[in-house]
């Protein structure tokens, strides 16, 4: 691989890249070059290549030279914010173009006007590894001179070598659903994902190009949910490149959705600190944004923002994180790098042999990826070969990523900055305990006036550092009924706490979307965040409650007024061990309609749980777990094994087994399928097996030899028209002749569109039992996509046309006596119960921590109140409506 010169792009005065007024570019994050402030107007290309890259606001450029190297030239800082106004490109993604040829022209005195800077960065952004020969700063340079020269440092692994010699590429345009953009846990994921291949791929958005193996990087880029991102492969595992990226990202959002119903489970329990369930969330974000952090210092109250919900009465325990002091001079590069490399090693086996299980568990991911992230790596050794120490290259490099993820104007993702934060404090904490141990040993040493020897051989720092870091307090510190109080916590220090002695938090920073909010609720911790100052001068041992379902801690509250706190909570616990105890019985309204109330379900571990909080079956397995993330289908002994497990878990209780549910939103990639424009309306659910009837009927093979038989029943996901149930009635009979089950099988019908619900009546004559799906139900009633946060707060499935669609489905499942069942996200919400039973639903299935709630509930009600109840909502025109109307009675008293 030869070397690469490079030539000025523009006319103007080189400049060192740490002269970009942009963290980003002056911190290296996105690779290393330098900028050229411009008096020309005409940006011409920096070398021969491809151009691989162009924004929709035409500011920057691309292009990728016959080595394989990627050279961006952005033009000036935030002049994305201008959407083109001032550029006219002159190429096209995918021309080839030589040294020279102009790229794009741009309106300088704009530019002047209105950008942060015209400052120019021309940096190399991919990973194939080129260090910097020379450069030309300091001085005036014309189109066409000498700028910078790369030299190749030798070859990073298969993929460097196959990229440089390969001439395509490939870019694929995605959408990022996830809930929270690209933070920590999906860069993570991606990167992981890229590791594997021999390929070269980047990331580019808002007009910025991140390097895929660098999740700092990625998470950068700021990228938020429903943006689209531009992947660029090449390499000769390009196409499988780019299909672990979309792996990655279906991973991620999996795994989002697991963890909100995880915290969902956890709000809805009825916990001693529950008092609001999604409306304590909502009245939580809008907190962050209306509330201002104070002492009321006549009331001794601190108000702040709710991050995880409940009501604790304790002590105050001030919580500071010890800033660790660093020499600024090292020792040389070569002993600086050997004690940064053991101090990683350190915290990466000390968070390898965690715990990777349970709420904390994404953390400890993101953790480690942060610990091998490249960008930030080599930030830190360019310290490094500067003179300066372990210590200080590390957290110079760390803080240089925090500046730029605070500045994101997305705060969920800003908020991710406590995560480097926290690896910053455990590797520094490895250093200096090996510090600690340099100096033991060496007065060890003078004392016996012995060579340092360790086993025959010289004790190096790698050697020593065999201790994790812990740069949080002892559990032991911790009083009992500690409110922890701190500026910020970062997660290591909430993982070394004793939750069985922590009742509460509050910081004074901090954001209600971190990491430690997350496993607050996880662990059902109360928390406040954004407190403010005031919280600092609270004393240890201070009596405190704090409110965070009102955002609001009381400082040394009155006799009258812990009191009446702590009877509160003794109330909560009793009536949540009330409830978890009285659901073991069979659910029956107070004036004996039976109501089953089952649990939605998707593993073994979930359905134990399930029978544990008082579940009388399954009403809902998701199979597609089991498809996804494979080359092949599952096999029947796979699947059937998984299912006997869950079936063994019931203890006999029915299980309702949906069959696979996935699609164009969710594409397998034994199952190939045209690409669609609107995934949410294409071939999915029943439709996609039945494209794929061979893998359907491995399914139902399975179901049927699940043990012990007889227990499963079958749901069939998004069906449109009664054929569809017709035609696998038709496949399972004679499945079941194949097996000689001579039992029938119950055949049921998810309702999820509004032309199911509309001849439910028909779709009832050919289904053994119904289940409605709110979710789905919903967004397709009202016209809203599930994804999008901007219509999230109109997405109520209370809303009084997905009531009516409901009571449609219910009416058409009586005039064949099948049971109706409601399986989407409102049977977990007890506001609707009611609503629900009044409109002629008869069983609930739930996500199990709802569950002794919801049964509590219904033994309070009786049937014709709630067909009252339910006629009324009909006539609502809003679910606001709807929702004031429950609140008006009685019904959650």
């Amino acid at each position: 691989m030869s070397n690469l010169v490079l030539i000025a792009p523009l006319e103007g005065w080189s400049a060192p890249l740490e002269e970009v007024p942009d963290p980003v570019f002056a911190g290296r994050l996105l690779g290393d070059g330098v900028a050229i402030d411009p008096i020309g107007a005409t940006l011409h290309a920096p070398c021969d290549g491809e151009v691989i890259t162009i924004p929709p606001q035409k500011h920057a450029v691309t292009l990728r030279a016959a080595n394989g190297a990627h050279v961006l030239v952005h033009v000036g800082v935030d002049t994305v914010a201008l959407n083109g106004a001032a550029f006219t490109a002159h190429v096209d993604v995918g021309a080839h173009v030589k040294a020279g040829a102009p790229l794009l022209t741009f309106d300088l005195d704009l530019l002047a006007q209105r950008a942060k800077s015209v400052l120019t960065p021309i940096i190399v952004t991919d990973e194939v590894p080129f260090s910097i020969a020379r450069r030309a700063t300091g001085r005036a340079v014309r189109v066409g001179e000498f700028i910078m020269e790369l030299a190749p440092i030798g070859a990073r692994g298969a993929s460097d070598g196959a990229t440089a010699a390969h001439t395509g590429s490939l870019v694929a345009n995605l959408q990022v659903s996830l809930e929270h953009g690209l933070h920590a846990r999906p860069a993570a994921l991606l990167v992981a994902r890229i590791k594997r291949f021999a390929a070269t791929v980047s990331i580019a958005a808002h007009g910025k190009t991140a390097s895929a193996r660098s999740a700092i990087a990625i998470m950068s880029l700021g990228v938020r949910r429903g943006e689209e991102i531009a992947v660029t492969a090449s390499g000769p595992d390009a196409e499988a490149a780019l299909a672990g990226v979309r792996e990655a990202l279906r991973e991620a959002e999996k795994e989002v959705h697991s963890t909100a119903g995880r915290q969902l489970e956890v709000a809805a329990a009825g916990s001693e600190g529950y008092a609001g369930g999604s409306a304590s969330s909502a009245g939580s974000a809008r907190g962050l944004q209306s509330t201002t952090a104070h002492l009321d210092s006549a009331q001794g109250l601190v108000r702040g923002v709710a991050a995880s919900p409940g009501l604790a009465v304790g002590v105050a325990f001030q919580l500071a994180r010890r800033e660790i002091h660093v020499e600024e001079h090292g020792h040389g590069v070569a002993v600086e790098s050997a004690r940064l490399d053991a101090a990683l090693a350190a915290v990466r086996q000390h968070i390898s042999t965690s715990d990777q299980h349970g709420p904390h568990a994404e953390v400890l991911a993101a953790h480690l990826e942060f610990l091998e992230d490249p960008e930030l790596l080599a930030a830190a050794r360019e310290w490094l070969t500067r003179g300066k120490s372990a210590g200080f290259a590390w957290r110079a490099a760390v803080r240089a990523n925090v500046d730029v993820l605070r500045a994101l104007p997305d705060a969920r993702m800003a908020e991710r900055a406590d995560d480097l934060l926290d690896i910053e404090s455990q590797v520094l904490a490895a250093l200096e305990r090996d510090d600690a141990q340099s100096r033991t040993l060496s007065r060890e040493i003078h004392a016996a006036r012995e060579p340092a020897t360790a086993g025959g051989a010289t004790c190096n720092a790698a050697e020593r550092t065999t201790v994790a870091p812990s740069p949080a307090p002892s559990d032991s510190q911790l009083p009992e009924r500690a409110i922890v109080l701190a500026n910020e916590l970062l997660p290591s220090q909430f993982i070394a706490l004793d939750v069985s002695r922590l009742a509460g938090i509050c910081t004074a920073g901090g954001g209600p979307t971190s990491h430690v909010a997350i496993l607050a609720a996880a662990q059902n911790i109360p928390m406040l965040v954004a407190a403010g100052d005031a919280i600092r001068d609270i004393g240890n041992g201070t009596t405190l409650i704090l409110d965070a379902d009102n955002a609001a801690l009381r400082v040394a509250p009155t006799t009258s007024e812990r009191t009446t706190a702590e009877n509160t909570v003794a109330r909560r616990r009793q009536r949540h061990a009330t409830e978890q105890f009285a659901a073991q019985r069979e659910c029956r309204t107070a004036d004996g309609t039976r109501i089953e109330v089952f649990a939605n379900v998707g593993s073994v571990d979930e359905a134990r749980a399930a029978l544990a909080q008082g579940a009388e079956g399954c009403g809902l397995l998701r199979t597609e777990f089991l498809f996804l993330e494979r080359d092949t289908p599952p096999d029947e002994a796979t699947q059937s094994a998984l299912y006997s497990g869950i079936v063994d878990a019931f203890h006999g209780r029915p299980v309702v087994v949906r069959t696979l549910d996935t699609g164009g939103d969710k594409p397998l990639a034994y199952m190939p399928l045209a690409p669609e424009e609107n995934p949410a309306l294409g071939v999915r659910g029943v439709r996609i097996s039945l494209l794929y009837p061979q893998v359907l009927r491995a399914q139902l093979r399975a179901i049927l030899s699940a043990q012990p038989r007889g227990r499963c029943r079958i749901l069939l996901p998004m069906i449109s028209d009664p054929s569809e149930v017709r035609a696998i009635g038709e496949m399972l009979d004679d499945v079941r002749r194949e097996l000689g089950h001579d039992a029938p099988v119950p055949l049921g019908a998810m309702i999820e569109t509004p032309a199911a619900a509309m001849i439910a009546d028909r779709i009832a004559c050919e289904a053994d039992f119904l289940s409605i799906g709110t979710n789905d139900l919903t967004q397709y009633a009202l016209a809203i996509d599930r994804g999008n946060p901007a219509l999230a707060s109109r997405l109520d499935a209370l809303h009084p046309a997905v009531l009516r669609l409901i009571a449609k489905t219910a009416e058409g499942a009586r005039s064949s006596c099948r049971d109706v069942a409601v399986c989407g996200g409102l049977a977990s919400d007890p506001v609707a119960a009611p609503i629900l039973i009044g409109l002629g639903v008869n069983e609930l299935s739930a996500v199990p921590a709802t569950i002794p709630r919801l049964k509590a509930l219904i033994g309070t009600l009786t049937l014709d109140a709630c067909r009252t109840l339910a006629r009324r909502a009909l006539e609502q025109q809003t679910a606001a409506e709807v929702r004031a109307l429950v609140a008006q009675s009685e019904w959650l008293a």
